[in-house]
């Protein structure tokens, strides 16, 4: 079994299916010390984002958690889009999480690649 595959076995329910591919080209690049940088960072839980959404996403805490400051400072100002943004986000923001630790994983991945 490779690294790639553990990772994801560990990691899976982080990222969106689709994004499985790609995540096996960007770990099989790197060598142990870069991979040990990458297993090291910590992905938001989109069900753990979904909950917060539910309850508090009306004052924009969903969007502070994923790092949006601008949009959370929106939200909160309009108390989650007069409901309606709050309710699309209760439906969109476990896809959100999903690519936003996309993000985090390639960001770390170039990160290690460059020092390491």
């Amino acid at each position: 079994m490779s690294v790639a595959d553990q990772f994801l076995m560990m990691n899976g329910r982080y990222f969106r299916p689709q994004h499985f591919q790609q995540i096996r080209v960007i770990l099989d690049q790197l060598n142990e010390h870069q991979l040990a940088q990458v297993a090291g960072v910590d992905y938001k839980d989109p069900t753990t984002l979904l909950i917060i959404s539910i309850f508090v996403g009306q004052l924009g805490v969903d969007r502070f958690v994923l790092g949006q400051v601008g949009l959370g400072v929106l939200k909160l100002l309009t108390l989650g889009g007069c409901w309606i943004w709050w309710l699309v986000d209760c439906f969109l923001i476990m896809g959100n999480t999903r690519d936003h630790n996309m993000e985090v994983l390639i960001q770390a991945a170039t990160l290690a690649s460059q020092v390491g």
